[in-house]
């Protein structure tokens, strides 16, 4: 695999652990997929995509995507920075409970996937 790749991949995985974390929070809530106007999902997503996003451009992550201390950590604290002040910028709700969750969570998706690849790709005796 290429970095290239492999920068395509990291951020897919790290795009679709921000849609599962919504989903399951909508879910929990009761809110639906759709939500009022159809657009429930996008609406809780995009504040933490934004995030994940400048997370990306801060880190460089395209040159070590599946690097979990300075891409997955800087990714994580962008998600959860970011999306948390777009969130109350925008008029969504921010209570404590809620950052505690969404910090534990995308912690364990954002960086968690990439310690994984990182402990497989040594075992394997993969550069990486």
């Amino acid at each position: 695999m290429n970095l290239r790749q492999a920068a395509v991949g990291a951020a897919a995985l790290d795009a679709g652990a921000i849609v599962v974390f919504a989903s399951i929070g909508r879910a929990s809530h009761e809110e639906g997929i759709l939500g009022p106007w159809g657009s429930g999902l996008a609406t809780t997503v995009w504040p933490f995509a934004a995030g994940a996003a400048l997370g990306w451009v801060l880190a460089k992550g395209w040159t070590r995507p599946c690097d979990w201390r300075r891409t997955g950590v800087t990714v994580w604290a962008s998600t959860l920075v970011g999306g948390m002040l777009l969130r109350a910028v925008s008029g969504q709700g921010v209570q404590v409970s809620f950052v505690v969750v969404a910090g534990a969570f995308l912690a364990l998706f954002l960086v968690g996937w990439r310690v994984v690849s990182g402990w497989i790709a040594r075992r394997r005796g993969l550069k990486g």
